[in-house]
């Protein structure tokens, strides 16, 4: 399988919401409930919202045959070298593939004097921390968060780069 990872243009728009629709619902199926998902998602991957990722922060796409299967979202570098992976997400079809490595392999190579990646998992999302942890992600913390009326259960992450 050809892999390419590249920086995330506007017309991939559609795509990426549909990535974002299906991981959601398949990631935090009995964890979220899906009013608060769509409403997450109605406001979070809005066509609005999307052309703010691109011009506020990293957003990487991964391609297989041309067609976007998977992408990520980062902050910009800040003080201390800290990054904030704010998504990642592939198709379920296309997980395990080492897609998502290739997502976060392809920042520490572009952000220029990266130190360390810090992201939130929702603690059930067991797909998501088996991942994170696999790739060198440590806990620093755990807490509660309410979200859209729901409580979370965060996770804290951390990959020293």
């Amino acid at each position: 399988m050809n892999i390419t990872i590249r920086n995330m243009q506007y017309v991939d728009t559609k795509q990426v919401q549909s990535i974002a629709k299906t991981t959601w619902n398949a990631t935090y199926e009995g964890i979220i409930p899906l009013e608060v998902q769509n409403n997450f998602l109605k406001a979070n991957y809005s066509d609005e919202s999307m052309i703010q990722r691109i011009e506020r922060s990293i957003v990487y796409v991964a391609e297989v045959e041309g067609k976007v299967v998977g992408f990520a979202n980062y902050s910009k570098v800040r003080d201390g070298g800290k990054v904030e992976l704010a998504a990642i997400y592939l198709h379920p079809e296309f997980q395990g593939k080492g897609i998502g490595t290739a997502l976060i392999q392809q920042a520490v190579r572009d952000l220029k004097g990266i130190i360390e990646i810090y992201i939130n998992v929702e603690k059930d999302n067991k797909i998501g921390m088996n991942f994170y942890e696999a790739k060198g992600f440590e806990i620093v913390k755990e807490s509660d968060s309410e979200f859209d009326g729901h409580i979370l259960k965060q996770v804290r992450m951390v990959k020293k780069v």
